[in-house]
């Protein structure tokens, strides 16, 4: 157990890299500064009251416990030192030989940071809590108020952003107004409720082809969802937002737009992309660092033919099982190979028995794209019992329009309103 190699996150990447190192030749340290590995595919349900935190996260130590040379450290890594090929860790430091980062990145407001208080991303549990908090205290708020543009400005929903996210998040508000609450409340219709879905492309998922955008603006605006296309985002308040077509007062602005790297990928001093990510080559070993691999949302890889892999799941598991794969080319003598990704293709969920896929010309949409949908993120969520929870809440919301986990808790900032 010669080498030791250093895995930081665990995430889709971090964790497909830790266990195909597991009976390895080789020690392996996993460090992030979450217990969990999240879902993250599903945690827009999480932040739309259809699941609990505890269904789509399993604990790292619990996930790798079979592993005997896979050790689990809680920490977060503030800096790397490459010259001396050491972690500063925020209560001490950790030597590696190979590193493979898979820290993921944070969310982008396009140089306006203090948008963040009023418009809360989704990447974490806990930014899912935030809004699970907001969407389902504006309906109290709602109820309580008098005033009859509080009330409006309270049931007005933006999300920014027509991406996987956007979408799925607006569809699901949408869903939960009209069938979750309907009769929940005396005082106000939340039937009533506006969920504003902007975004500054000619069009929603513009990864997907056209026609199948085409499907999903059909399907949100079936559910009410106002799509507004090729409109941008001027600014960011407690009142709402101010668009490029006007004002729009809203007590709920949820961010969905862009991503950004984390402070670590500044500290390795090396190039990155516009987006902060670390440029990486055909083996995703850092330019002068073969010893440095990066992994994910965090990995710029560009293709031969020119084309930066997009921040996916199957991206990062790919990545993450060939970053293991080189680790033990290197054990072994052996030449590095390249990465290849095999695309399998995209898919997104707009709402009930709503749903597109896409693997190469072969497409799916409605029902059948949701079935789709349904059966490939059940395959990829980690562990048996949160398989069968999971099934088992979709089932139950698919029969009676009911969503268990309306929980209004914590909270990060002042109540809406």
């Amino acid at each position: 157990m010669g080498r030791h190699v250093v895995i930081v996150g665990g995430g889709f990447g971090g964790l497909a890299a830790a266990r195909a190192l597991a009976d390895q030749p080789v020690t392996v340290t996993v460090v992030d500064r979450q217990n969990h590995h999240l879902f993250q595919p599903l945690l827009y349900q999480v932040a739309t009251a259809g699941l609990s935190p505890g269904d789509i996260a399993s604990p790292i130590r619990g996930l790798l416990a079979d592993a005997p040379n896979v050790e689990v450290r809680l920490g977060e890594v503030r800096g790397v030192d490459l010259a001396a090929k050491t972690l500063a860790l925020g209560d001490g430091s950790l030597g590696y030989d190979t590193l493979i980062l898979a820290s993921g990145v944070g969310h982008s407001y396009f140089g306006h940071p203090e948008w963040a208080p009023h418009a809360p991303g989704l990447k974490s549990i806990d930014d899912a809590l935030e809004i699970r908090r907001r969407v389902l205290l504006a309906f109290e708020r709602a109820e309580n108020t008098q005033d009859a543009e509080e009330r409006k400005a309270l049931l007005t929903f933006v999300v920014v952003g027509a991406g996987p996210t956007g979408v799925e998040l607006s569809g699901a508000i949408a869903e939960l107004a009209r069938f979750t609450v309907a009769r929940d409340f005396r005082a106000i219709d939340p039937t009533t409720a506006k969920v504003v879905l902007v975004e500054a492309g000619p069009r929603v998922l513009p990864a997907f082809l056209p026609h199948l955008s085409q499907s999903a603006q059909h399907e949100l605006t079936r559910l009410g969802v106002d799509v507004r296309l090729d409109t941008k985002v001027e600014h960011v308040g407690p009142e709402g937002v101010r668009l490029s077509t006007g004002e729009l007062r809203s007590r709920t602005v949820l961010w969905a737009a862009g991503v950004a790297s984390e402070p670590l990928s500044k500290s390795l001093g090396v190039e990155l992309d516009r987006m902060g990510r670390v440029k990486v080559g055909p083996d995703l070993s850092v330019p002068g660092h073969p010893e440095v691999m990066v992994i994910g949302d965090l990995a710029c890889f560009t293709t031969p033919e020119g084309l930066a892999l997009p921040g996916l799941a199957p991206v990062a598991l790919q990545q993450g099982q060939h970053a293991a794969r080189n680790v033990l080319a290197d054990v072994d003598g052996r030449p590095r190979a390249r990465f290849d990704y095999e695309d399998k293709g995209i898919m997104a969920t707009i709402g009930r028995a709503a749903g597109i896929a896409q693997s190469g010309a072969f497409t799916l949409t409605g029902l059948l794209g949701w079935l789709a949908w349904l059966f490939i993120h059940l395959l990829y969520l980690v562990g048996f019992r949160n398989r069968a929870v999971v099934l088992l809440q979709w089932t139950w919301a698919w029969f009676t329009y009911q969503r268990g986990a309306r929980l209004i808790t914590g909270g990060r900032g002042q109540p809406p309103g």
